[in-house]
């Protein structure tokens, strides 16, 4: 079996998304989005935490916010919910957000650039 390649996954999973800027999460969080950060506890040390974020570490991601899922958390009940997700770079969150649209979630997308361009664009 010959693999696709990281960059033609990620190109997949990207073509299904409707990606957030970074400048506009502000207003995706008003308008009723939920922002998950999906960083490892030591990226988010090193990094900073985002202050109203959902922390949900990317290897429990689809067990916690598939509403049909016994492990599911509280907010996870309305599969339309709009989930921002969020990684370092940009990279990982668009494979999350593919993968929780596989299982349901229509509108789970990703931040483009990450906690990086988060920071950039002055909105943390």
């Amino acid at each position: 079996m010959t693999g696709q390649g990281i960059e033609a996954v990620l190109a997949a999973a990207r073509s299904t998304l409707d990606r957030v800027a970074a400048a506009d999460v502000p207003a995706a969080l008003a308008g009723g989005a939920v922002l998950v950060d999906i960083r490892p506890a030591a990226q988010r040390a090193a990094e900073g935490d985002v202050p109203g974020a959902l922390v949900i570490e990317r290897n429990v991601l689809e067990w916690r916010l598939d509403p049909a899922s016994d492990a599911r958390i509280p907010e996870a009940g309305d599969p339309d919910t709009r989930w921002l997700i969020l990684c370092s770079a940009g990279y990982a969150s668009s494979l999350a957000a593919a993968s929780l649209q596989a299982v349901g979630l229509p509108n789970a997308t990703d931040v483009i650039g990450g906690y990086q361009a988060m920071r950039t664009a002055g909105v943390l």
